[in-house]
């Protein structure tokens, strides 16, 4: 949920932000369908959203259901379908036609490839012959479908425009995701309120936080990441064997603290219980499940790292007494090891990860104090940036959604906030980092059983989720950097067994 700690306080003020939107039946809002047909072999796609621009490639996904039906949740019953993407150069003559992951799903999932940098492109999804209208936004404005207005207010086409890729050779890759709260059982629950229903997994399924982080791990390893960062909430609530399970599945991708780093969350946060007796004496309160399993002796819970001359900042924003519900903060001490270690050689190419926003602005949600690190630390951290030439990318989590921020105390670094691992859209973020800049580019993660749950928990908030979590344009989950990174060293590890170079274009 929002800052994994929406109150009853904010939740009363999100209410009347709701009532205040456009009144509209409830089915065809949330499915995008204009009728509602009874005929159980009527099926209507639904939910059409651009998810990855590359330079040369876009990923587009949707939904098809059983149309006038509903599966509980507010959404259409899923109904397999045939779907496709007809795209071209010019939005009269769509000469070209994509094909999804899965010939007949619910789930749709295309990707549009050799596509050229720098041009305009329009496209159109059909399910059965039936166009595919966009995710909708009423609480906020923005568009899910396009980087220009095109077609919108209709089923399509839709535009987008390609970026130029990164100046100079790539260099290496780095997958960032956060909030994969292994152990988790219910998402969307609210401040207590009843009529924001938990969702749950289906049936004789695996527990969605595990299908999730297994789909991340294979993705970010086929797309060609080096390196993955993990930015806290890494568990639900630091119960041993859930943090077990997480270390394992990271460990998949590859070797911990070096290939794999991860940070705390407020939900990592040291605890009181049967559960956690056998953990460590936490430095605040309970004991610190977290520690045990991520860090070695009486080491700290932040660290640097170097990766291929690439200073990395891992920092703990719940070094604190708490519930997990309050601001996150650093303590004293790794305060100042954090200014000391940005102040020294400032010129370095550096980027932060940790699991609190110093930043939260433009939410359809109400924004509270406890969204972000302690304001006065952040307004200290964020002139200390400033007075960090070498520092680009601040990668943060906790608030479940793709936002890009820039702050004009320090506007040569980019705020990147991103969505959950563990529920919609579900993914993590690449960072392609060439000698001339970098590419950050979103992806959901892509196996039939991720989709499937990342589907069935878009309808978290009563269907509203997507308007928060999926980032209102295409620049808050698709970016491109011009910046001097010509001191970093090209990895040299090895082609996957995909057969994608580096940065996850296959070499066929």
């Amino acid at each position: 949920m929002p800052g994994c700690d929406f109150t009853r306080r904010d939740m009363l003020r999100w209410s009347a932000v709701v009532a205040a939107a456009p009144l509209v039946s409830a089915l065809p809002f949330r499915n995008g369908v204009a009728e509602a047909a009874t005929r159980r072999d009527d099926v209507s796609p639904a939910n059409l959203e651009l998810v990855t621009l590359t330079e040369d490639r876009a990923i587009i996904t949707w939904y098809t259901g059983y149309t006038g039906s509903d599966d509980g949740l507010g959404r259409m019953e899923p109904a397999p379908a045939e779907g496709e993407v007809r795209w071209g150069t010019r939005p009269d003559h769509l000469n070209r036609v994509a094909h999804g992951l899965s010939d007949d799903t619910p789930y749709h999932y295309v990707e549009l490839t050799h596509l050229h940098p720098g041009r305009t492109y329009y496209y159109q999804a059909f399910s059965n012959g039936k166009p595919v209208p966009p995710t909708q936004f009423t609480l906020i404005s923005g568009n899910a479908v396009g980087t220009s207005d095109y077609g919108l207010g209709s089923t399509g086409p839709f535009s987008f425009t390609t970026p130029e890729p990164p100046p100079g050779r790539y260099l290496f890759s780095v997958a960032l995701c956060n909030d994969l709260h292994m152990g988790e059982t219910q998402a969307g629950l609210v401040g207590g309120q009843p009529q924001y229903i938990g969702i749950t997994q289906e049936p004789g399924l695996p527990p969605y936080p595990e299908v999730m982080l297994e789909a991340l791990v294979r993705d970010a390893g086929t797309l060609g990441a080096d390196y993955l960062l993990a930015a806290g909430d890494i568990s639900a609530e630091a119960v041993p064997v859930d943090l077990s399970k997480a270390r394992q599945l990271l460990g998949r991708f590859g070797e911990y603290r070096d290939d794999v780093f991860v940070t705390r969350g407020n939900h990592d946060r040291a605890h009181i219980g049967d559960p956690y007796a056998s953990c460590r004496a936490g430095q605040w309160q309970g004991n610190d499940c977290f520690h045990d399993h991520f860090f070695d002796g009486t080491e700290p819970t932040y660290f640097t790292r170097e990766l291929q001359g690439l200073r990395v900042i891992g920092i703990d924003t719940y070094d604190k007494p708490g519930n997990g519900g309050d601001p996150g903060a650093l303590s004293a001490d790794q305060l100042a090891w954090f200014r000391a270690e940005l102040a020294e050689d400032r010129e370095r190419p550096t980027m932060v990860f940790g699991h609190h926003p110093l930043v939260v602005q433009d939410s359809a949600f109400p924004i509270s104090a406890s969204n972000t690190i302690d304001a006065a630390q952040a307004q200290t951290i964020l002139q200390d940036y400033a007075n960090a030439p070498g520092l680009f990318l601040h990668h943060a989590g906790h608030t479940h959604r793709n936002k890009r921020t820039v702050s004009p105390i320090a506007p040569d670094v980019v705020h990147q906030e991103i969505a959950a691992g563990k529920e919609y859209p579900g993914g993590f973020s690449l960072l392609r980092i060439h000698a001339g800049g970098y590419a950050l580019n979103f992806y959901k993660t892509r196996s039939d059983l991720a989709r499937r749950w990342s589907e069935r928990s878009r309808m978290e908030i009563q269907g509203y989720w997507p308007q928060f979590a999926f980032g209102s344009r295409v620049s808050d989950r698709n970016i491109v950097v011009e910046r001097d990174l010509s001191g970093l060293r090209p990895s040299n590890k090895p082609r996957d067994s995909h057969g994608h170079d580096s940065h996850g274009h296959s070499s066929a």
